[in-house]
């Protein structure tokens, strides 16, 4: 779907805000900066109705190729493997792609199944330290390079894990 036909559907839907968000809009429009850009669902967990980094990306078969690239590295790794139960992996590859496909704009199918994904409750009984987040960022950064992202797209991913993977961080290093 193009911007404008995506602004088109969404103003009726707008209420009394259209006013003010036209007004944002045309602010910034105006001086040369774009619009922010949301991604709309069709429900609370409804698919996205708007073109999304999920889908200018390629969708599912570029996160699955991501994620599973990634979890090939870390099953080997000394340090991060013992984190994940043997027979779980790909229970561990089909949550980290539906939670990003979700954050990035696909399918809700995380929260479906899981509810919120409150990443530092999930990850607490962990001992994360700087030495284990310094190597799975090296993990993802490499499993990014594989799928070969736009520059843009990769750089957003790249922003967020790191983000994200910073504040899992619960153990200092040596304990």
């Amino acid at each position: 779907m193009s911007d404008a036909s995506a602004s088109n559907t969404a103003a009726p839907n707008a209420g009394a805000n259209s006013g003010i968000a036209n007004s944002a809009g045309a602010a910034s429009a105006a001086a040369g900066t774009p619009k922010p850009r949301l991604t709309l669902r069709s429900g609370p967990t409804g698919d996205a109705v708007t073109e999304t980094v999920w889908s200018q990306v390629g969708g599912t078969p570029t996160f699955e190729a991501l994620v599973r690239n990634f979890y090939e590295r870390v099953r080997v790794d000394p340090l991060l493997a013992p984190m994940y139960p043997d027979a779980d992996w790909e229970g561990a590859i089909w949550r980290l792609r539906s939670f990003l496909e979700q954050y990035w704009g696909g399918p809700a199918e995380y929260s479906a199944q899981r509810g919120h994904p409150r990443l530092r409750m999930r990850h607490q009984p962990f001992p994360i330290t700087p030495a284990a987040r310094d190597r799975w960022l090296t993990h993802m950064y490499a499993a990014l390079d594989s799928v070969e992202l736009p520059p843009m797209h990769d750089a957003a991913i790249r922003d967020y894990v790191t983000r994200a993977a910073h504040a899992l961080v619960n153990t200092p290093e040596g304990e």
